[in-house]
């Protein structure tokens, strides 16, 4: 049963963050202790669900009015970081400053054999040049998230792995790598013409870790006007991260388009679409591929488009057995880029854990001119959505990293796409890897290349000097047809060879 005093106490930070006393301050400091149990936050999730959406209280306006060179000029001071100096715990929690995109404080509790005590805002946690302007503060301030950090890699060191800021949005890497895509606890109504909604966590609680333990537990409540939800993140730091997640959420409405297992990620562009864009740098993204392992165990890859229209593809499938946003291609001359380092972003890959039933992989394309903004989104869209009054637990395993592969069959390296020989047609080439199944003789390789229009060669295979992989190459017309789907395998005595590649060519 939920605790009546933690309902209290959370309503109450909830509506006014705490905030510290003046005192020499030595680190983040905590407030009262409330009893806490992980089943607290199902049973306060649910209890929400039965009341009316009330919106989270923001902090002044002046706060969201500044630029970004105002709030990127005010950071948190690590040597005030939370168990700093406990040799004995393995783990560090850092927080950010509101203001600018993130308008909402959240509460941030820890937790410690049983008991959960709040942190207590306080603006001197934060360092800041004489940029920073003169701003109010007053008790609707509050922290805006949180960031984690561990001894990676050497003792001593503790470098950052995991952040959870705005709406309910996080992201994370492996070790050594540079932050890229995020994902999020849910996607409602994402590129629906009455507009998305965005959940928020509004509150979390980090249980302190023991001395010499790896994987860190946080519990997140999720609030929207569509629905709550209950998440435990179980979080193994390492060259790749591994998050155990469980989300249970309660409907407050029906909702026919929720995203199970969001990821937001940005491709402008790369070989398929170079001629659009007058850049010094071979590509710009930070994912380069779909990649999909159906419920039927069929491994399929679609390379990623920045379309001139918005558009949307569904894979149906029925339990699938896991997706995710790649970022397959990794070496510097991939980018050509010293400040951004595309080549060293993760990707991020989603297994269901359990029954997940019908529905379709939705992949989300968005047109974007600039790499400042995220234009792909991809989740798991259930069959029939959630119906108000419902609860529905689904859990996953979310791997963050590079060098990742799942599935069968040799994957897709690169895929160009350009002119044909005197502008007779286009030409799209396709690099596949070299792998101990492929043939020496290129010869033994069955293709498979379709198209839903248009008319095209039945492909070639070369083999890549570089790659050592075939490279398959055909040519194709589109006559009238402004929209193509394509499909191509490279198969072996009518086995399997590659991984399945499709792609949606648009006028």
């Amino acid at each position: 049963m939920l605790r009546r005093e933690f309902i209290a106490s959370l309503a109450a930070l909830a509506a006014a963050p705490a905030m510290a006393q003046d005192a020499p301050l030595r680190a983040i400091e905590l407030g009262a202790q409330t009893p806490f149990d992980p089943a607290d936050v199902v049973a306060l999730a649910r209890d929400l669900a039965a009341r009316a959406y009330t919106a989270p209280q923001q902090v002044p306006a002046q706060w969201t009015d500044i630029t970004y060179e105002d709030y990127i000029s005010i950071w948190f001071a690590d040597r005030y970081a939370l168990w700093n100096g406990e040799d004995d715990t393995p783990l560090r929690l850092d927080v950010f400053a509101p203001g600018l995109y993130f308008p909402t404080p959240v509460v941030i509790s820890v937790v410690e054999n049983g008991i959960a005590r709040p942190t207590l805002f306080n603006l001197d946690l934060f360092d800041k040049t004489d940029k920073f302007p003169d701003l109010p503060v007053d008790d609707s301030l509050g922290f805006s998230g949180l960031r984690l950090r561990a001894e990676l890699e050497r003792q001593g060191i503790y470098q950052e792995f995991a952040v959870f800021q705005g709406a309910s949005y996080f992201r994370a890497i492996g070790t050594g790598n540079t932050y890229g895509l995020s994902a999020r606890g849910l996607a409602i109504d994402t590129a629906e013409p009455s507009g998305e909604e965005f959940p928020d966590f509004r509150a979390f609680w980090l249980e302190k870790p023991r001395e010499g333990e790896a994987t860190f537990t946080l519990h997140a409540l999720l609030d929207s006007p569509s629905c709550t939800g209950a998440y435990r993140f179980d979080i193994t730091p390492g060259a790749r991260q591994v998050m155990d997640i469980t989300a249970t959420i309660f409907a407050r409405k029906d909702m026919d388009h929720i995203g199970i297992a969001p990821l937001t990620s940005m491709f402008q562009y790369d070989q398929t679409n170079r001629h659009r864009f007058t850049d010094f740098r071979p590509a710009v993204h930070d994912s380069d591929g779909l990649q999909i392992v159906n419920g039927a165990g069929e491994t399929l890859w679609r390379p990623l488009a920045n379309p001139e229209r918005l558009q949307i593809s569904a894979f149906v499938d029925d339990n699938p057995r896991g997706f995710g946003l790649l970022q397959r291609a990794q070496d510097y001359s991939d980018f050509a880029d010293l400040q951004a380092l595309y080549h060293n972003r993760p990707g991020a890959w989603i297994e269901p854990l359990g029954d997940w039933g019908r529905g379709a992989v939705t992949l989300v394309e968005i047109p974007t001119e600039s790499e400042i903004y995220d234009n792909i989104v991809c989740y798991w869209r259930p069959e029939g959505g959630l119906a108000a009054g419902s609860e529905t637990e689904l859990s996953y395993r979310l791997t963050w990293g590079r060098d990742m592969t799942y599935g069968s069959g040799v994957p897709v390296l690169n895929t160009m796409i350009g002119s044909g020989f005197d502008n007779r047609g286009t030409v799209v080439v396709i690099d596949f890897a070299d792998g101990a199944d492929v043939p020496d003789d290129l010869s033994d390789i069955d293709i498979r290349l379709s198209s839903s229009a248009g008319t095209l060669t039945p492909g070639v295979l070369q083999r890549n000097p570089e790659t050592n992989g075939p490279r398959l190459a055909f040519n194709f017309d589109a006559g009238d047809a402004t929209l193509i789907e394509f499909r191509a395998q490279l198969r072996v005595n009518g086995a399997p060879l590659s991984e399945v590649w499709l792609y949606r060519w648009t006028a």
